[in-house]
């Protein structure tokens, strides 16, 4: 019987204070991420006619795909002057409020894992201290 209160002690103590341990650094990791690294590739940039759903950009107060479509927009490289084409314009996107959106029902499972960790370890604690100091 003696083993089995051993066992169950270092079980209590054991696997609570793991869960806790790496739900607490995934909550952590989770609040220090830098917001910069979700940056759409330079390889990946969307062209300007399939990215209507993220961004709408004026050049004053005209829309930018009207501007380029009229030709109205013109490129200077050293000294040669032409006309911007859509070819010319793509965008790049700072994903990172959709990343951390996805993110949110992991991060909170594991606060509740957390939690319930922390919890049962107290108990596993006070469980250890009551047998160690046995009343009179």
């Amino acid at each position: 019987m003696r083993a089995q209160t051993a066992i169950f002690r270092y079980l209590s103590l054991v696997l609570p204070a793991a869960f806790l341990l790496t739900s607490s650094v995934r909550i952590y990791s989770f609040f220090h991420q830098r917001p910069d690294i979700w940056w759409t590739p330079r390889g990946g940039m969307v062209p300007l006619a399939q990215s209507h759903d993220r961004v709408a950009v004026y050049v004053g107060g005209a829309e930018l795909d009207d501007l380029v479509a009229a030709g109205r927009l013109r490129l200077q490289r050293d000294q040669v002057v032409s006309a911007v084409t859509p070819n010319d314009v793509s965008m790049r996107f700072n994903n990172w409020d959709r990343v951390r959106a996805q993110q949110l029902p992991a991060m909170l499972i594991f606060g509740m894992t957390a939690g319930a960790a922390a919890g049962l370890l107290m108990v596993g604690l006070i469980l250890t201290l009551i047998e160690r100091h046995p009343q009179a």
